[in-house]
């Protein structure tokens, strides 16, 4: 039997998912909690890997993204759909990596909030960050500055994923929030050019956050798409 499960992003949990996991009950989704409990973006794909046997369909947000595209590298007979959403498959730039290593700094100080707070609207689009910034802040910051540190270093040293996503053989929806300052669409749209099977849904009126800021388009998109690659 396929298994859909869901990948949270950096310093998330099966909260940002709640949604979904209402809406698409239907396919039993799961939630990973891999990324808690690996160094290396490749490492919390192995973990995943081994903790869901058999067919998967991955569906990953941010980070969440980044380690499903490396389980569809690393075993790609068993990847039978990728979701992929406000993610990106570059690695990362010299200048965001200074940008994560100075905040790796403070986090290892105990000063994660002074880093999170000022920035955490940027996770979402306007209209939207009034009512959940103040909830998500408090979901980053519950992870705590060990995994805030671990994830943030397993992101800077992520391998550049495109060289790989020319050679997916299952089909792929790829999502993005039109407003996502963190993850631009020109990176949702290169994943899309890369991958043969891939249909790129755009979302209006959203920033970086989907699942939470439009749970509706992205319930609708999913919803349309997963039968195409569940088992019936």
């Amino acid at each position: 039997m396929t298994r859909l499960v869901l990948l949270p992003g950096l310093a998330c949990d099966a909260s940002v998912w709640r949604a979904q996991q209402s809406a698409l009950a239907r396919w039993q989704p799961l939630v990973s909690d891999a990324h808690t409990r690996a160094d290396t973006i490749d490492a919390m794909a192995a973990r995943l890997l081994q903790d869901h046997d058999g067919p998967l369909v991955l569906c990953g947000a941010s980070m969440g993204g980044m380690v499903a595209m490396a389980a569809a590298r690393l075993a790609p007979e068993r990847i039978a759909g990728l979701a992929l959403l406000g993610t990106d498959a570059r690695p990362d730039s010299p200048e965001m990596i200074a940008l994560r290593t100075s905040a790796i700094a403070l986090f290892e100080q105990g000063r994660a909030r002074e880093v999170i707070e000022p920035n955490i609207a940027l996770a979402f689009h306007p209209d939207h960050a009034p009512a959940l910034a103040a909830g998500y802040l408090e979901i980053v910051l519950g992870a705590g500055a060990e995994q805030l540190v671990r994830q943030n270093r397993a992101v800077i040293a992520r391998p550049d994923a495109r060289p790989g996503l020319a050679q997916l053989r299952c089909p792929a929806l790829v999502l993005c929030g039109e407003a996502d300052l963190l993850t631009p669409p020109e990176r949702s749209r290169e994943i899309a050019s890369l991958v043969p099977q891939a249909r790129l849904v755009l979302v209006p009126r959203c920033g970086h956050m989907l699942t939470m800021e439009r749970p509706d388009a992205v319930n609708a998109a999913l919803a349309q798409w997963l039968p195409e690659v569940m088992d019936s």
